[in-house]
């Protein structure tokens, strides 16, 4: 990425060419245009407004190569994982709809002489959605469909690495039959960010990000309780591997859950916690299975299992991460490489940091997994908790006793067994606690910070008297 005073550009990762320039837009002129087009949409039937959101499903669904493409050239992430990608976003139409139902219906209630009592859920008005690079079309759609649904307008400020993934949904937007500035692409960097954040015409703030841009959102709105404020941040995510019989399943859910979208997701595996009876008959499989993970770019034949990270600092950033690690302490079991030292791709990292002492507890975003021994489940709940996050958590092997006890201590939004710390289903809510998030959490949820309910008590005429307290 690259920036001039008044414009954008964008760069392929894998191949450093430029995918897309645009003019940086004016914040205040886009939260104004908004804030004309709210009433009218707020007012539309809900049943209009869903028809809308699925007409904009139809044309990613006929446009789903194409965004594929561009998804996979912008982020670097395989072609397969860009159509996975794609697919999310158009399912997510239908969720929020089912979601929308059961989290803010309408509700009636006879109380006869008292009149009638109701709920019903209004929007806040608009709403400005913050979007990452690593899922540029997904997660920042997880927030609009529900918030457009609920009758808000949208203010979308995409992450300045992926703008032509943004633009490319908005397009989606307009040609479904989107009314004008309903929705709307902010083009910019972290300076348009903070206006959208501070400016007093917008309601809602949806985040997806870093726990440092998280917090410094929180710290600046802290004074403003009338403003939502969903923050979705990063995780130390733990994964406990305890006994099991079945070593390669479970070698293929570590790295699964470490190194998918070269480990950029925020449910990625940042360290292993191993049972130490386990730690010899595992690394023999696991190590051998990672260096067979193919790295390459996305459109490689045969496809890669990663990508590039995102850019050249994010490439540094993380193998500096590995040779700190190992300055402190670590022991390197699979050593991070620069395949190319002009491109940002990385092989996985693997260290194992139980001999570190203050390992810091930080989210290192790429392929990088600390391993850490533990004696016992008991202390590798313990070692799990050992962090201010708690978005995922994943509990290999051991039976239901273990994962009832992995379950019940494990502080974190997300607790699975057997299965990886990523992929979570949007059929559920999605979020943490900690630093991971402000109990706010998103994906099924969603309709929760998008309206908010109102109780009323009704009669069609004024019936009223007072009995006590007044002269005769």
């Amino acid at each position: 990425m690259a920036k001039a005073d008044t414009e954008l550009v964008s760069y392929a990762p894998a191949t450093g060419e430029e995918i897309w320039r645009g003019e940086i837009d004016d914040v205040d002129d886009a939260v104004s245009r908004s804030r004309r087009a709210w009433p009218a949409w707020a007012a539309k039937a809900q049943g209009q407004r869903i028809e809308l959101a699925r007409r904009f499903a139809n044309e990613v669904r006929t446009d789903a190569e194409k965004i594929a493409t561009l998804i996979a050239n912008e982020t670097g992430k395989p072609m397969w994982e860009a159509r996975t990608e794609v697919e999310a976003v158009v399912a997510k139409v239908d969720i929020s709809v089912q979601a929308y139902a059961e989290r803010t219906g309408r509700s009636r209630h006879d109380s006869a002489l008292q009149g009638t009592s109701a709920l019903r859920h209004k929007p806040h008005g608009v709403m400005s959605v913050l979007g990452p690079y690593n899922f540029p079309a997904h997660l920042p759609n997880g927030h609009m469909v529900p918030a457009l649904i609920a009758g808000n307008t949208v203010i979308f400020k995409p992450s300045e690495k992926t703008p032509a993934v943004a633009m490319a949904l908005l397009e989606c937007w307009k040609r479904c039959g989107m009314p004008e500035d309903v929705v709307q692409v902010v083009i910019g960097g972290p300076d348009e960010g903070k206006a959208l954040v501070a400016h007093p015409g917008v309601d809602g703030v949806l985040f997806t990000g870093s726990a440092q841009a998280g917090i410094a959102i929180n710290r600046k709105l802290a004074a403003n309780p009338g403003k939502i404020v969903a923050l979705e941040m990063g995780g130390n995510n733990p994964l406990v591997v305890t006994n099991t019989p079945l070593i390669k399943d479970a070698c293929a859910l570590i790295l699964q859950s470490a190194f998918t979208t070269s480990g950029q997701r925020c449910t990625a595996a940042r360290r292993l916690i191993v049972v130490e009876s386990m730690y010899d008959k595992l690394m023999a499989e696991l190590l051998p299975l990672a260096r067979k993970l193919l790295v390459d770019e996305p459109f490689a034949d045969p496809q890669p299992f990663m990508g590039p990270v995102i850019d050249n600092a994010a490439a540094d950033g993380i193998t500096d991460s590995f040779v700190a690690l190992m300055t402190e302490g670590g022991k390197p079991l699979l050593p991070m490489r620069r395949i190319k030292p002009d491109e940002p791709f990385v092989t996985p990292g693997i260290i194992d940091t139980t001999n570190v002492p203050d390992r810091p507890d930080i989210e290192l975003f790429g392929p990088l997994l600390q391993v850490i021994r533990v004696p016992d489940l008991d202390a590798g709940i313990a070692e799990a908790n050992n962090t201010r996050f708690g978005l995922s958590a994943s509990l290999i092997g051991g039976s239901p006793d273990d994962y009832g006890r992995f379950w019940a201590n494990t502080r974190a939004g997300i607790i699975n067994w057997n299965r990886p710390t990523n992929g979570a289903s949007s059929s559920a809510p999605f979020g943490g606690i900690g630093l991971s998030g402000n109990h706010r959490p998103s994906a099924f949820y969603a309709a929760d910070y998008c309206a908010y309910p109102v109780a009323s008590t009704e009669m069609e005429q004024p019936r009223a008297s007072i009995a006590i307290g007044v002269k005769e």
